[in-house]
């Protein structure tokens, strides 16, 4: 017997979860019909698609070539439904976003209220994570990035560039060495990622600098700016974020100055997708336009 539609969500929501209380959380089912299913599966395909453990369930090697035509099933059943619904002047529905927290903090919401507004019967949801969004798992329907990565079946668009300086709050300056030079720099305590919890080479922005020590840290770009306007020492900030942290003043421009990009990545197969495409466009707009305008407030 080949695999159903209803059998393949269920196979798709238990790979991605990698376990059968995950999968029934998000199909809406008790985890034991879960369980059943997933048996009648791999008799029908005379097959062990998972490898049971006290840690979950992880994919076999036929579990995992069955993913890849599952994905294809499900984003076909997305572009079916799309077709016979027929177009739309608004969105509807449920698009998730993930995003490293400094954009999901400092320009996400802006952006997407005003997406919102546009589309009051859809539903968006921001995920901010200290590290890459798994699209495979499904964890969101599009990712932004700080690079743009190279394997998976994924479209990668950059959205636009922005930029980063040295900042430190008044009253660190004021009750301080002045800062004139990069000389002046050494010793000075400073406010950064914790090293060993960098996702992405492209936030080391302290090593950039040659900067060895980070005496205060966190995988939280918003807590480590709120160091910073308590005068716990210098950072490198986003200038998109300097309107929401007022006390804090740039340093040393012409020598540090940092330039990092976004990029959105998305499924391969979701270009086929009318709603997910508007969606896209309209966000990687509305970031460019956002990052624009917080910038030239500083």
């Amino acid at each position: 017997m080949d695999p159903n539609w209803d059998d393949m969500k269920i196979f798709l929501a238990v790979a991605r979860e990698e376990s059968l209380s995950g999968a029934g959380r998000v199909l809406k089912l008790d985890p034991a019909t879960v369980g059943r299913r997933i048996a009648r599966l791999e008799e029908s395909v005379a097959t062990p698609l998972f490898v049971k453990s006290p840690q979950g369930y992880a994919l076999s090697a036929a579990g995992d070539r069955l993913l890849t035509h599952g994905e294809q099933a499900e984003q076909a059943m997305r572009a079916a439904t799309e077709a016979l619904t027929g177009p739309s002047d608004s969105l509807s529905g449920q698009i998730r976003i993930g995003a490293p927290d400094g954009c999901a903090n400092y320009l996400l919401p802006q952006v997407c209220a005003q997406i919102g507004a546009a589309n009051p019967d859809l539903d968006i949801q921001i995920v901010a994570l200290p590290r890459v969004v798994n699209l495979s798992r499904r964890e969101a329907d599009m990712a932004i990035t700080v690079s743009p990565p190279s394997a998976g079946q994924l479209l990668v668009q950059k959205i636009t560039d922005y930029r980063l300086h040295l900042v430190a709050a008044r009253r660190y300056l004021r009750d301080n060495p002045p800062i004139e030079t990069l000389d002046d720099l050494r010793g000075r305590r400073m406010i950064g990622y914790i090293p060993d919890m960098i996702f992405d080479a492209e936030l080391d922005y302290l090593g950039d600098l040659g900067v060895e020590r980070v005496a205060l840290a966190s995988n939280s770009v918003p807590v480590q700016l709120k160091m910073a306007v308590q005068g716990a020492g210098l950072c490198v900030a986003h200038d998109f974020s300097l309107p929401s942290h007022r006390p804090l003043r740039k340093l040393l421009t012409d020598d540090i100055s940092l330039t990092r990009a976004f990029y959105m990545v998305r499924h391969q197969g979701d270009q086929r997708s009318e709603r997910l495409n508007r969606f896209a466009d309209a966000l990687c707009s509305g970031i460019r336009d956002e990052v624009a305008r917080l910038e030239a407030l500083t």
